[in-house]
């Protein structure tokens, strides 16, 4: 059995002010798959999932009068580690709610929420409903033949802002255990963003200083490089504002591209990077090569990154 009680990112719920534009722009253009639609609370939703995950949902759209991030969720590896989690978490004076199976809506597994320091309200789910990827279990093709739009095959992270990121990140190595891969570290000593993993790649969530609360961005996987350049003209094909142009990370090594939804929510394509073992030694990088650490080839960074688009 894995040492980890958390494996990866589950899923999002995000803000959206007008859910059918926002719902076409996911399944048309980056070409996610509508697997359910709910009422909670007065509020319409819409769940969506990428080609390739086997789960029912990794993305969930909430229509709201303003955008941004509801809860992120992560998945657990066993129904035991909901209790686990909650005991250790209450331990430390952390206040929990715990959900039944599919109490918060389809397809839902059994939960605990509870805040971060940060604000942001964070979910352990296990028992999401398997409802299989496009591909037969039995001598299947590489990709589906009917994808539509740019069609990544997963959501792979999830980027927040905090006031505090030391606290923040004290709160999800101590509690949640994740590890940290990479920090840019300010000239002073304190952290200005930290990079942290339970899935072993470079990152399951990253936070960097702005707003408490605050989403910067969620990101999906893409396959390669070449994926995240094609993407980028079907991007532009469909009028989508693109933030930053394809280019790569000096943390993660990744490649990326930027890019907005239609109400104001921040995407990322993202690919590479490298893997890590539990006893990996976290990556620094200074102040003064911030730029170089988020846009490589660049060596600088605007100050739209560190803001809420609105």
């Amino acid at each position: 059995m894995s040492t980890d009680r958390i494996l990866r990112l589950q899923h999002v719920e995000i803000r959206v002010p007008d859910l059918e534009l926002a719902t076409a722009y996911y399944t048309e253009v980056l070409g996610l798959i509508e697997s359910a639609r709910d009422n909670r609370d007065g509020a319409d939703r819409v769940f969506l999932k990428c080609w390739d995950e086997r789960e029912h949902h990794s993305v969930i759209l909430r229509e709201a009068p303003t955008h941004g991030l509801d809860h992120m969720s992560f998945k657990l590896n066993e129904a035991s580690d909901l209790e686990y989690f909650e005991q250790k978490l209450g331990a430390a004076g952390v206040a929990t709610k715990r959900y039944a199976l599919r109490e918060l809506g389809p397809g839902w597994g059994e939960a605990l929420r509870f805040e971060s320091p940060s604000g942001h309200l964070v979910e352990l789910t296990h028992g999401t409903e398997r409802v299989g990827n496009m591909l037969p279990m039995t001598n299947p093709p590489p990709r589906p033949q009917d994808l539509v739009g740019i069609a990544p095959p997963r959501l792979d992270h999830v980027f927040v802002m905090a006031e505090d990121v030391e606290a923040f990140t004290a709160f999800f190595t101590e509690l949640l255990e994740f590890r940290m891969t990479e920090q840019i570290l300010a000239n002073d000593g304190h952290q200005l963003a930290t990079f942290l993993e339970h899935s072993h790649t470079p990152h399951d969530i990253a936070v960097i200083t702005g707003p408490n609360g605050a989403l910067h961005h969620f990101a999906f996987w893409m396959d390669d490089w070449n994926g995240i350049r094609d993407a980028a003209d079907t991007l532009a094909y469909h009028g989508v504002t693109i933030d930053v142009a394809p280019t790569r990370h000096g943390v993660t090594r990744g490649y990326t591209t930027y890019f907005f939804d239609p109400v104001g929510n921040r995407n990322e394509l993202f690919t590479g990077g490298y893997w890590v073992d539990p006893d990996f030694e976290p990556i620094t990088w200074t102040e003064e090569e911030m730029g170089r650490a988020i846009f490589y080839y660049h060596r600088q960074v605007n100050e739209r990154f560190f803001t809420v688009h609105s």
